[in-house]
């Protein structure tokens, strides 16, 4: 005999409601118990300290995929607390408003939290009348103690109308109610709202998955050891997913060399292969399964993509039904997806053994898909992987995208799809971007190898179309950089300027780096050629160019040029400024840095020199580059700055050595020239040949002032006074030149006007220089001038302007300073917190091992950090950073 109970909403009966719920099933006491904790569990702090900010904020949220540790985090945490918890663990069968409210009820009930009767209970499974949430949020909310409710697999609930009904209880019970979901989706509660208020906590996927520190004691609970570093790289193969690693801990525990294993298992042949080939693909469909496996050559995928590769149009219900699954398909947003990690690998092993030869093809039609729909960064990648070179490349230049090569955007997925060596059919396509690939990587024979067999092809005539066109003439003028010849870029840049009229308005908007990258090759021409101001005009307007990351590098190129024309004009601080700012433009895009030599850093160096912070300068000088990188500007830069160095370090032989930048151009640049003018005179005055040093300058005294400048210098040291103020008077006509020659200029009149014995007009001018050096750092100068200096800088007022920057003695503030010659050390960009403790540590003569044991993190990630260091503290070895870091009171 069965009795049925029926129970009125209107007239609730506690004793009735305790036993069944609306649909006469009675209540199974696991949905109201945490799950028990293995014993190879890891409690991990950071996130319970997440958690404990569920007591501040009325929701919180721990969303991830199965597997991720969710429901164990939370019941971990919630074993810890000293209140009620009351635990709802969700399934297919716990659906309908009047079943889920009838199970609350008894969630709070089974945690001990008293209910009044006046509450009521659901009597129909599919609905509730109003006054139930109304009568449990009254009764929460007059609570001293919030009740914490944790409603697990709650991505079970499809009825919108109970999670309206929860939103109002949780609304109205107020700080009475603090409400845990744990989900593999976005519940359907207005989150928004809570997020604007500051009233939500959320833990997601990525804050679950386990970090490499975490890793390695989890595998210490199964009896392993494995490395910090190792452990990263299992990190990233498992993407830090919980039920991965576990897998990869027990079957590690029945291999001979677990930690062998733990580094090389192969996904597609392991425990974990057979776990998720088990249970997630063998449980799909025929049609389910061909699906997964072609979709494994994707990073991500969306319906129509899919269809692509499958030649079906079934894709859509398929990948819905794989993500509410949960079957390890993640749901990106705006209909696209993803495979997990290792569940990818694993199904394209799988793909290779069922279907060899299959891949390519794969990679092919996911590539014409790809074109088709816009996304140039994928269709490269799926090109090269499928080893069409003539369909990629006709899309690059066809495209407009060809200069994304030169952006460090695209630069790394063709190389696979243009191995050297390896032999192709050419084409006008193929060559260009052969070329655009060697001209990116400086290489400039090669380049202009290609480009030329370019424009001889069949197809390379007038009939082409104008993107190809456009390509050619980019590259032209970049080669022109290159090769020195600015006549050449001009013409060049003329052409393209004349085909962008000819290029549709929305392909030239997806490419902003195409009129960067034309305008900073030639800007840097320009330089070269010695048309300041016609540079000036062309890289200002590139460094200004919008688009974001796609025009990082050009922005940051055209800045560190424009750097170096404030250089070579006498404005050392305008340069370092503008150096500084190009470092940030790329790092803060996190783009790689592309082949070719880093001017911005040798700007820094000849500016170091100017300051003479000589130990500085032959840091920025040794820092390794490219070897077979060549480009004009940057060459002459470096033998500048080096021969310089040398002179300042009285190595005159070396400085003349220096000076020639062995390499050819096909146009001599006039500064370029008229600097190492100046450094053979410093040599030819240095060695006792006034005469020699000021014929060396003059012929160039009306180009550059700072050759009437050098060349006033030699004659007054030939003691022909009248000659060198001659030289001098002409050198404020020339234009705006800054401290770094007005400097010496005006040095060299106070030296005339001591010789002639004006020492009080000679104390007038050093004062004067005095105070325009200071702003600049200038120690150079002093230094140069000669010993006749030396007892005016020890008199008053001089020595008061000259303390605590350039002799040794107390600043005008009375702050103590260094001394000349070991000038303050200036730190460009400021170090991270990390980067700090890397070098606290390094101060402690630790290893970069034990840095990385004692910081928990991997041994490649405190190299990271180092080489960051270095490069901001403008050294290149250990022992040079720990002292730099002293000299800037870092330790």
């Amino acid at each position: 005999m069965v009795s049925v109970v029926v129970v009125n909403e209107e007239t609730p009966r506690e004793a009735a409601v305790a036993c069944v719920d609306p649909l006469g099933d009675p209540f199974l006491r696991t949905r109201f118990v945490p799950p028990a904790r293995p014993g190879t569990f890891l409690p991990r702090e950071r996130l319970a300290r997440h958690l404990d900010q569920a007591s501040a904020t009325p929701l919180t949220m721990v969303n991830g995929s199965a597997g991720a540790g969710k429901t164990l985090l939370v019941a971990e945490w919630a074993a810890q607390l000293s209140q009620p918890v009351a635990w709802l663990t969700l399934d297919r069968v716990v659906q309908g408003p009047g079943v889920f409210w009838a199970h609350l009820l008894q969630a709070l009930r089974t945690a001990g939290v008293p209910l009044p009767v006046e509450i009521g209970s659901p009597a129909d499974a599919n609905r509730v009348n109003h006054t139930l949430p109304t009568r449990l949020a009254a009764e929460l909310g007059s609570r001293d103690r919030p009740v914490v409710v944790v409603l697990d697999e709650y991505d079970r609930v499809t009825a919108p109308e109970i999670s309206q009904q929860l939103d109002f209880v949780l609304h109205h019970a107020g700080p009475g109610l603090r409400l845990i979901l744990v989900t593999r989706t976005e519940p359907l509660l207005p989150l928004h709202r809570y997020r604007t208020a500051g009233e939500m906590t959320e833990i997601r996927g990525a804050e679950l998955a386990f970090t490499p520190e975490e890793t390695v004691a989890l595998l210490e609970l199964h009896g392993l050891d494995l490395s910090v570093e190792a452990a990263g790289t299992l990190v990233d193969r498992t993407g830090g997913w919980a039920a991965g690693l576990r897998l990869c801990a027990l079957a590690a525990q029945h291999s001979p060399d677990p930690e062998l294993y733990l580094k090389e298992f192969e996904a597609g042949h392991s425990t974990i292969a057979d776990f998720l080939l088990a249970e997630v693909l063998k449980r799909q469909t025929s049609q389910t399964q061909d699906l997964l496996l072609r979709v494994s050559v994707l990073d991500r995928f969306r319906a129509d993509l899919v269809n692509a590769l499958t030649e079906r149009g079934d894709a859509e219900p398929i990948l819905a039904g794989l993500h509410r699954e949960n079957a390890f398909v993640e749901h990106l947003g705006h209909g696209w997806y993803r495979l997990h990690p290792l569940f990818r690998e694993i199904l394209r092993a799988h793909l290779r053994e069922r279907s060899p030869g299959l891949e390519p093809e794969l990679h092919r039609r996911a590539a014409r898909w790809l074109r088709h729909s816009g996304s140039l960064a994928e269709m490269l990648a799926h090109g090269a992987a499928a080893g069409d070179r003539e369909f990629t490349s006709r899309a690059l230049v066809d495209d407009l995208a060809i200069g994304r090569l030169f952006t460090g955007l695209r630069a790394d997925d063709l190389a696979e799809l243009f191995a050297d060596g390896e032999p192709g059919a050419a084409s006008p396509a193929t060559d260009l971007v052969r070329a655009a690939r060697d001209l990116s990587r400086y290489d400039l024979d090669r380049g202009l190898a290609h480009l030329r067999h370019a424009g001889e092809q069949p197809a390379a005539d007038a009939c082409e179309p104008p993107a190809a066109r456009l390509s050619r003439a980019l590259l032209e003028v970049f080669a022109a950089r290159l090769a020195g010849c600015p006549d050449r870029a001009e013409q060049a840049a003329e052409e393209a300027r004349e085909l962008l009229r000819e290029i549709p308005s929305h392909l030239l908007d997806r490419h902003p780096e195409l009129p960067a990258l034309l305008l900073t090759h030639l800007g840097s021409t320009r330089l070269w050629a010695g048309r300041f101001t016609e540079a000036r005009a062309a890289l200002t307007t590139a460094a200004r160019s919008p688009g974001g990351a796609a025009t990082a590098l050009p922005r940051k190129e055209s800045l560190e040029h424009l750097a170096l024309i404030d250089h070579l004009d006498g404005w050392p601080g305008r340069a370092e400024r503008k150096v500084v700012a190009a470092m940030t433009e790329s790092e803060r895009f996190g783009l790689p840095q592309p082949a070719g030599p880093e001017l911005g850093r040798l700007v820094l160096a000849a500016v170091a020199v100017d300051r003479d912070d000589l130990g500085r300068a032959r840091a920025l000088l040794d820092q390794p580059s490219d070897p077979v990188a060549r480009d004009p500007v940057a060459a002459a830069v470096r033998s500048i700055a080096a021969a310089r160095l040398f002179l300042a370090r009285g190595r005159t032989h070396a400085a003349l050595a220096a000076t020639d930048p062995a390499l050819a151009t096909d146009a001599a640049s006039p500064w370029a020239r008229s600097h190492a003018a100046l450094i053979a005179s410093a040599v030819h005055l240095a060695e006792g040949r006034p005469d020699a040093a000021a014929e060396v300058l003059e012929p160039l005294a009306d180009e550059q002032p700072a050759c009437a400048v050098g060349a006033a210098r030699a004659r007054l040291a030939a003691g022909d006074r009248r000659a060198a103020l001659h030289l001098l008077d002409a050198v404020p006509a020339r234009g705006s030149a800054g401290p770094a020659v007005t400097v010496r200029a005006t040095l060299v009149r106070a030296q005339a006007a001591h010789m002639a014995g004006d020492v009080a007009a000679a104390r007038r001018l050093v004062a004067r220089t005095l105070v325009e050096a200071r702003r600049e750092k200038l120690r150079r100068p002093f230094l140069e001038a000669g010993p006749w200096i030396g007892p005016l800088l020890a008199t008053a007022p001089l020595r008061g302007l000259a303390a605590g920057w350039l002799v040794p003695g107390p600043a005008p503030d009375g702050d103590p300073s260094p001394s000349a010659t070991e000038p303050a050390p200036v730190l460009v960009e400021q170090l991270s917190g990390r980067e700090r403790d890397v070098l606290r540590r390094l101060a402690q003569m630790m290893s970069t091992e034990d840095i990385a044991a004692d910081l928990f993190v991997s041994v490649n990630t405190v190299k990271t950090h180092l080489k960051s260091a270095y490069r901001k503290l403008s050294v290149s070895r250990r022992g040079d950073a720990v002292r730099r870091a002293r000299e800037l009171r870092l330790l």
